[in-house]
């Protein structure tokens, strides 16, 4: 297809039942559900999509992106508003903007940011299950607060890449990394005391966020220490220990697009 016309959209989507963004043959995406949709309602007519970020399996999304391309130009509103209609009720979009020809989706993102929602102690009542990842061990908060601070700025990260392809550029920067009570998300089902992981940054590597907060995760019960931290930082080993955290407390929460 020749593209001559080009679209922004921004959506959120509850990640809990698909198996990440990126269409996979076998399983369920939200791609595949956006691009199903879109072929109905664009009655057949020639399209692509490009997503600003690949989430990963049970990973949610409050604010993500991807550019639509075109043949034919499209009133905003009315796909906007189709495309709402027509959408699983686990992923809704949220705008559509005409772009020009030289803006790209995944180049022009400015800043990332993601929140990782967990809680300890007690067990959780089994709806926050899609939104809070349960640690049963006591947690060292303050520690660990004092650890994710240790990721702030620029490092490099190749211990926090997992089976990185040849050539991954692992020095990166990171603009946030804090631990904070959670008060931005709640629900009557949800545990007393929660906590966020706030982590920004222009992009990331994969499943670095979760590596990010396995690594919190074994600073918070005494397995390891904040120079255990700073070691992986100065002097990363070719052979981590990966700890990956699990997925469905992570959502990509907001994205800014240089324009």
């Amino acid at each position: 297809m020749q593209a001559n016309h080009f679209y922004l959209i921004e959506v959120q989507y509850l990640g809990f039942r698909y198996h990440g963004w990126q269409r996979q043959p076998g399983v369920k995406t939200v791609q595949e559900m956006i691009e199903r949709t879109l072929k109905y309602i664009l009655a057949d007519k020639p399209f692509k999509i490009l997503g600003a970020s690949r989430t990963d399996a049970m990973v949610s999304a409050t604010q993500a992106a991807f550019e639509l391309f075109l043949e034919q130009p499209e009133d905003e509103q009315q796909l906007l508003a189709d495309f709402n209609e027509n959408l699983p009720a686990d992923i809704r979009a949220i705008s559509i903007e005409a772009v020009d020809q030289k803006f790209n989706v995944i180049q022009h993102v400015k800043e990332k940011e993601y929140l990782y929602l967990f809680s300890y102690g007690a067990k959780n009542h089994p709806f926050a299950a899609p939104y809070i990842t349960y640690i049963r061990e006591d947690l060292d908060i303050e520690l660990m607060k004092e650890g994710a601070k240790l990721f702030q700025g620029t490092h490099n990260f190749q211990e926090y890449c997992y089976k990185p392809k040849e050539g991954t550029q692992f020095e990166r920067e990171i603009i946030c990394s804090e631990i904070v009570e959670n008060d931005i998300w709640t629900a009557n089902f949800f545990p007393e005391q929660s906590f966020v992981y706030r982590v920004k940054g222009m992009g990331f590597m994969r499943n670095q966020i979760r590596l990010f907060m396995g690594r919190l995760f074994r600073l918070g019960k005494h397995e390891i220490s904040l120079n255990d931290i700073e070691l992986s930082l100065d002097q990363p080993s070719e052979t981590p220990d990966y700890f990956i955290a699990p997925a469905s407390g992570l959502m990509l929460h907001q994205m800014k697009f240089k324009k």
